[in-house]
């Protein structure tokens, strides 16, 4: 496939792999005729344990890694004939260790939109719990971080990375969610951030948390590396069966402790 020196024309965000086989290393597969289609606009959240071949997925679209045999295909056309630069303007990335850099909190929203105007991005960011958590900031949004944002705890850097991505609007979404426990008061926050983004891009979540699970169209049940299962929350639950497991081992117990910590609501 030809790369081409040309920027990316918008996308719709419609994902498709087609008989994909990936591995790292000889003799250990990680996805085998590996096939999805993820529709414009659609969330998907990706559930499994380690190993199961979710962040592959994610590094894949996002170009980090090289495929062996097989297609991805963005609104049809090979991902390997774009010119990586320009499609990655395209995608928002965030990643279980949001990378911060030594600057505000403005600085760093607006990393990948230099263009962008402060009082939007002020504006877009009273639109999370009214704006609350601009107000945890010393100094708002001229708060600075410290060195790879030290200053700010895990819970602000996740919503400052999700700021990043509501200011640069993308086509496509991709979510390696930390498995950190947060305070309610920020989940809460980092929630209705991430609704915001769901609600215009194409989204691959890679889920730690029931409430992001729930917000998907559709969830992707993988285990070695093939979708065993795929539903949305409650036609899985039904089915019994490798989601249903994952849900009573890892995720109930979750639910458990939003409801008596945060009386978390739906």
């Amino acid at each position: 496939v030809q790369t081409s020196d040309d920027p990316v024309p918008p996308l719709k965000g419609e994902i498709e792999f087609c008989n994909l086989n990936f591995h790292y290393k000889d003799n250990e597969p990680i996805l085998t005729d590996f096939n999805l289609h993820i529709d414009p606009g659609e969330t998907v959240a990706l559930v499994g344990h380690t190993g199961a071949g979710k962040s592959s997925i994610a590094k894949l679209i996002a170009r980090f890694y090289e495929f062996q045999s097989g297609k991805i295909l963005i609104d049809g056309m090979d991902i390997r004939s774009f010119n990586l630069r320009s499609f990655r303007t395209k995608l928002g990335i965030v990643s279980q260790s949001p990378f911060l850099f030594s600057g505000s909190v403005l600085d760093n929203i607006c990393y990948t939109c230099e263009h962008a105007n402060p009082s939007e991005v002020e504006k877009v960011a009273r639109q999370i719990g009214d704006g609350e958590w601009l107000e945890t900031l010393p100094d708002g949004l001229n708060t600075e971080v410290g060195e790879r944002g030290a200053r700010l705890s895990m819970g602000q850097r996740q919503l400052v990375s999700l700021m990043r991505v509501l200011v640069q609007k993308p086509a496509i979404f991709i979510l390696d969610e930390a498995t950190a426990s947060i305070d309610p008061f920020t989940e809460w926050q980092i929630q209705q951030a991430l609704n915001l983004i769901l609600a215009q891009t194409t989204s691959i979540l890679i889920a730690h948390r029931l409430s992001t699970v729930k917000s998907a169209d559709r969830i992707i049940v993988m285990r070695e590396g093939s979708i065993i299962e795929e539903g949305n929350h409650d036609l899985l639950m039904q089915m019994k069966g490798h989601y249903a497991e994952l849900y009573n081992t890892y995720f109930r117990h979750q639910s458990l402790a939003y409801v008596e910590e945060a009386g978390f609501r739906k």
